[in-house]
């Protein structure tokens, strides 16, 4: 079999197929460059209307809304919200927890790499811009939001540069991203938001500084179906991949306490997102890539957006 053609690992053609109906759009108000199919906060003559305004000098009288002129016998146009691209950045974790594999066919970074490639593919088909950056306790690699084909290939060769590395401090990281992104966005989170620094209110709460700053917020958060389940009942010494700290154990006991601090840990991510207008979907990397990501982006565009300002 011949060598995959560089910067096309992560590009499944089987999974972009069935995902070829779907779309990522933009539920709150986004602020682009380019024409596209998004609200956008700056007014023009586009395809949704907004308001009226008064007619003067030098507007195209097309916009001229004869209806208002025959009923008060003044000129008002039409005013329509102008259609702009989504901006997406795509926040990939490359801390040493992500490399973990015990009963899914591939590493969580592996899996999270499947999705962010996907996704740059449907931002690219959309002819939106989109960008990458990895991190692990700080930015390890930054590429900003572009258009193109040829914005497609670096993303997809900085997905296959990426390795599970170093520990991880999602708060301050998060903190950092979110003064650090000016301007408006839909951030996706790929993560299996294990930190090595904070709890899970402190996570939420740095996630909820992005959507402060008027980003849309996705947090996919990925764990392999052993961190969830936790079937080692014969082990007598966990090792902490990020630390390589190891620990003798007794599995039943370390069992029943993980599961209990670990369901107690999903459930304040979950409602903390909830609360602040995030987006949450939790996925074991057993369960193919595409489903995953066909069945949150179905739900995405049968459920109503919310319309936001500012």
């Amino acid at each position: 079999m011949p060598p995959p053609v560089p910067g096309t690992r992560f590009l499944d053609p089987a999974a972009l197929a069935r995902l070829r109906n779907l779309h990522l759009a933009a539920r709150l108000v986004v602020d682009g460059l380019y024409s596209g199919q998004h609200r956008s906060p700056r007014r023009g003559f586009s395809v949704e209307f907004a308001e009226h305004r008064q007619y003067t000098p030098g507007v195209d009288p097309r916009h001229i809304d004869w209806k208002i002129l025959a009923r008060r016998d003044r000129l008002y146009i039409k005013q329509y919200e102008e259609q702009t691209n989504l901006r997406c950045l795509l926040l990939l974790d490359c801390s040493g927890s992500m490399g973990y594999q015990h009963s899914g066919p591939m590493t969580k970074l592996q899996y999270a790499c499947f999705c962010a490639a996907s996704l740059a593919y449907l931002m690219h088909r959309q002819h939106d811009a989109f960008g990458l950056i990895t991190y692990n306790d700080g930015v390890v690699r930054h590429v900003p939001p572009r258009q193109g084909r040829g914005h497609l290939s670096v993303i997809l060769q900085q997905l296959e540069d990426a390795k599970p590395a170093g520990k991880t401090d999602l708060p301050r990281t998060f903190h950092a991203l979110a003064e650090r992104m000016k301007r408006r966005a839909l951030v996706v989170v790929l993560s299996d938001l294990f930190s090595g620094q904070g709890g899970g209110d402190e996570v939420v709460e740095a996630l909820g500084h992005m959507r402060h700053r008027k980003h849309e917020v996705v947090v996919l958060q990925l764990l392999d179906r052993a961190e969830l389940e936790f079937p080692f009942r014969d082990a007598s010494e966990i090792e902490d991949m990020e630390t390589a700290h190891r620990v003798a154990s007794d599995a039943e006991a370390i069992r029943l306490h993980y599961l209990d601090q670990l369901n107690g840990y999903l459930e304040t991510l979950r409602s903390g997102c909830v609360s602040r207008g995030i987006e949450y979907a939790l996925t074991d990397t057993s369960a193919p890539f595409d489903a995953f990501l066909g069945a949150y982006l179905s739900r995405r565009q049968q459920s109503p957006g919310a319309r936001a300002g500012g």
